[in-house]
């Protein structure tokens, strides 16, 4: 008998689609359980109260574990969620910070297979080509790799770092998010979270960002207007693009050597204090926000490197934001206000 491969992963895509949803609704059953029914029983009341928070670690440990199973989408969702300090509470948040570091690579010869696919004869392109990631991240992945030197150079060709995106990871982001918009409608149906915030509205924001990260042609665009946005600035470095050898799923950067920036430990060892580093951040994103008002919009520590000259490096450009007039004057007035300790002007 023979199996067709496009029943088999159709077959591995609903498997998918129907783990997502599984989760999801077991998630739900047990928060109307517990802060809808158990609650509301008096000798019950306290013993719900008691463990909650212990309840919520277990339900972000048990997401976490999904997502590093998964990977993709829900390493990214993971990933979004942690920074939503307005929307959830701070034991989920916390459990899901660590997701950064915790996704396990792809398969290198099928990312390998994608790579001839999109720049053809690679021997032609790269001398040489580390098959050992360098980083796997939810969307993609990075390989170091040293160019063809040009015709007639006597030296050896650039280093380089090689971004490829996942094996389809196209279809699974489709097949993800068709579940967790359904997933969304379901969590509005909870007062306390419809109370708080519009989950479908989060979704689509959420959606709209991992389409634009998977475009890496824009990515490519966006490291060379930042490139322009800090020109000026020597303290403040974004590796340069090969675009020669960059399509739409594989970029072709610069590479840096670097420490990084959450590394306290190397950074004062090397001379270079946290401080310093902040203020040159601080000022980095000000001109990004106040003066392009364009800006990095994915500024976790493994996008931020620094550089043996103390310069921030920037890197992975996938997602960015933009300001109107009237939203970059209102920062401006949330800006004095903090500063001025003027709680009713920020409110």
């Amino acid at each position: 008998m023979v199996i067709d491969p496009m029943d088999a992963q159709n077959q591995i895509d609903q498997h998918r689609y129907r783990l997502i949803l599984r989760f999801f609704s077991g998630l739900i059953a047990h928060l109307v359980w517990w802060d809808l029914v158990v609650v509301r029983v008096p000798m019950a009341r306290q013993r719900a109260l008691a463990s909650r928070s212990e309840r919520l670690r277990e339900i972000a440990r048990d997401f976490r574990a999904l997502a590093i199973q998964l990977g993709g989408v829900m390493i990214k969702l993971g990933q979004f969620l942690s920074s939503r300090v307005d929307v959830l509470p701070p034991e989920i948040t916390r459990e899901l910070a660590g997701l950064q570091d915790e996704v396990p690579p792809a398969d290198t010869a099928q990312v390998m297979g994608l790579l001839r696919e999109q720049l053809g004869d690679i021997s032609r392109r790269f001398e040489t080509i580390d098959t050992t990631p360098l980083a796997a991240a939810s969307l993609g992945q990075v390989y170091r790799a040293r160019l063809k030197p040009p015709r007639g150079a006597t030296g050896p060709g650039e280093q380089v770092v090689i971004k490829v995106q996942r094996p389809r990871i196209e279809e699974l982001v489709r097949t993800d998010l068709a579940a967790l918009r359904v997933v969304a409608r379901w969590l509005m149906r909870y007062k306390p979270i419809r109370k708080r915030a519009n989950v479908p509205a989060l979704m689509e924001e959420f959606a709209r960002t991992l389409w634009e990260e998977l475009d890496y042609k824009s990515e490519a665009d966006n490291a060379e207007q930042f490139a322009a946005i800090h020109a000026d600035n020597p303290h403040i470095y974004i590796p340069r693009v090969y675009r020669e050898h960059s399509t739409e799923r594989v970029v072709v950067l610069e590479d840096v050597e670097a420490l990084k920036i959450a590394d306290v430990d190397a950074l004062e060892a090397a001379g270079i204090y946290p401080k310093a580093v902040a203020d040159l951040l601080l000022e980095a994103y000000f001109k990004q926000i106040f003066v392009a008002e364009f800006f990095h919009a994915d500024p976790h520590p493994g996008n931020m490197l620094i550089l043996p000259n103390e310069a921030i490096g920037l890197i992975d450009f996938g997602t960015v934001g933009f300001l109107d007039e009237r939203d970059k004057a209102n920062l401006i007035r949330l800006y004095i206000a903090i500063i001025q300790f003027d709680a009713t002007a920020a409110v």
